[in-house]
């Protein structure tokens, strides 16, 4: 998935550079915002993984993850064990 992405990205900079110094014509621009979707999709997915698995510990020991992050955890558990 990281070379797919990384592929979109450079596909990216390369009409939002051509759209600066040119213009993008209308199937570009389609392209473009598919791409830029794709892109934010992709992102948000990591995003909300690497919370979902992030564990606050304070000073003395305890756990302080945020009650938000354990129900989104615990979703996600209950969600893979219906698959």
């Amino acid at each position: 998935m990281a070379g797919k992405d990384s592929l979109n990205i450079e596909r990216i900079n390369e009409l939002a550079k051509k759209k600066k110094e040119q213009g993008l014509t209308e199937k570009e621009k389609k392209e473009q915002e598919k791409l830029r979707k794709e892109y934010l999709r992709s992102f948000r997915e990591g995003f909300k993984k690497q919370i979902e698995n992030t564990k606050v510990i304070d000073p003395e020991g305890n756990d302080v993850t945020p009650e938000k992050v354990k129900q989104m955890r615990e979703e996600r558990q209950d969600s893979e064990k219906e698959d």
